[in-house]
């Protein structure tokens, strides 16, 4: 265990997946064997999520036990026509008091807040995908009479597998992944999908030490009079805070896969696909070569979320309301509100600059100049926005500012005017 720990980099919520990968392998064991029955396996994902909760956030665990509570109290008095907005609005609500609490701690009081309330919260922030998608498929009727029941609706609201990670998916995916575990593949194939999955965790963790290490080099220099240095400073910092990202969210879907979920199908070869479950692949997003391609690839489930919750149903200023929706659903912390401006308008300013060149690119060299130079400037002004969202603080606005790389998501501003 103390070598998890160490390999975790202190990381509390990377750790925590990789301890919970053993019960989310032993839970697919037995309903395999026919150990578990359908309503027992709620009953352990539910349990499961319930103790990992309480370990890992302690008394903050309420948090999420009062979200939990709430959602069965609103589907048992509301009708599904009204339940929605309700949902959304008063989770988005306890949850912002939250984010405004941890506000106050950092910037008024000026002190650390507890490492346990912020995994708390985090928890949080995913819980409200779930209960806000369950809540729209209610309102919208995609749910048949048999699934409507309290106990799955409560396991899909508190099943460990996903609790500290995510991904998102569906309640009548989640139902019928439950229910489909004990048919699931043979086990050579669970197996060596969970460990290449666990390969993948290991080389993304082994990635961020010669980055740190560049970090401290002399050579890269934040604020360098050399304005190469400088835009590199803050790229490879933008790329190490995405490896934590990644890693993360790789290690869910270990956790998940482990526990038999996330089964896609048969691809064309005949083998089994267990992508079902994916906030998208590291080296796909990273080789985006627009910015709107980016933002569809990173973090894949929560922005298919935005789309389905603010873009699909906003009537006016879609890209902007929803990119406005994010940073408030991050916490509104003022890196984060600069953060999600500069990407609205890096994806705004993308869409027009693709519209008007596009018809332009009709020889083979210049489709891959155009390529390879909108990949450049994607990293570098969605490394701006990286920066502003993780570091949270007018500190990193400050950084950001006094660097040469905000060149870059000015042009994007600009070239919405001039286009």
């Amino acid at each position: 265990m103390d070598l998890v720990w160490i390999f975790c980099g202190g990381n509390t919520q990377l750790f925590y997946q990789f301890v919970n990968i053993p019960f989310a392998f032993l839970f697919c064991c037995l309903a395999k064997q026919g150990h578990l029955s359908i309503i027992n396996r709620y009953i352990y994902l539910t349990l499961g999520g319930f103790i990992l909760a309480i370990v890992t956030m302690g008394p903050y665990s309420l948090l999420l036990f009062f979200s939990a509570v709430l959602l069965l109290l609103l589907i048992h008095c509301l009708r599904p026509m009204h339940i929605h907005q309700w949902t959304l609005g008063l989770q988005m609500c306890w949850q912002t008091c939250w984010h405004l609490y941890i506000q106050y701690q950092l910037y008024w009081l000026q002190e650390t807040p507890d490492s346990r309330l912020l995994l708390a919260i985090s928890a949080l922030m995913l819980m409200t995908q779930r209960v806000s998608s369950l809540s729209l498929d209610l309102q919208e009727g995609k749910l048949s009479s048999q699934d409507q029941a309290l106990i799955p609706f409560l396991s899909y609201s508190l099943y460990f597998p996903a609790l500290l990670g995510g991904p998102l998916y569906s309640f009548k995916t989640f139902v019928e992944s439950v229910r489909q575990i004990s048919v699931t593949p043979p086990f050579a194939s669970y197996l060596g999908n969970l460990t290449s999955k666990i390969l993948q965790v290991v080389v993304l963790v082994w990635i961020k030490y010669p980055l740190k290490e560049l970090l401290k080099s002399v050579i890269f220099r934040v604020n360098s009079t050399c304005v190469f240095q400088d835009i590199l400073w803050i790229w490879i910092l933008s790329l190490l805070l995405k490896m934590n990202y990644y890693a993360h969210w790789k290690i869910s879907e270990c956790v998940n896969s482990a526990a038999g979920i996330g089964l896609h199908g048969y691809g064309h070869s005949g083998k089994t696909s267990w992508d079902g479950l994916s906030d998208g692949s590291p080296w796909v997003t990273e080789a985006s070569s627009r910015p709107s391609v980016f933002a569809r690839q990173w973090n894949r489930t929560t922005a298919e979320w935005l789309r389905r919750m603010v873009f699909k149903r906003s009537n006016r200023s879609s890209l902007f309301m929803t990119f406005g929706f994010s940073a408030w659903w991050h916490g509104l912390h003022p890196g984060q509100i600069l953060g999600f401006l500069i990407w609205a308008f890096t994806v705004q300013g993308d869409y027009k600059l693709h519209h008007f060149l596009h018809p332009k690119l009709t020889s083979l060299w210049r489709k891959w100049l155009y390529v390879c130079l909108n990949w450049a400037f994607t990293q570098l002004t969605i490394s701006c926005v990286v920066v502003c969202v993780e570091l949270q603080s007018l500190a990193s606005v400050k950084l950001l500012w006094s660097s040469y790389i905000t060149v870059f998501p000015l042009l994007s501003i600009l070239m919405i005017f001039i286009l």
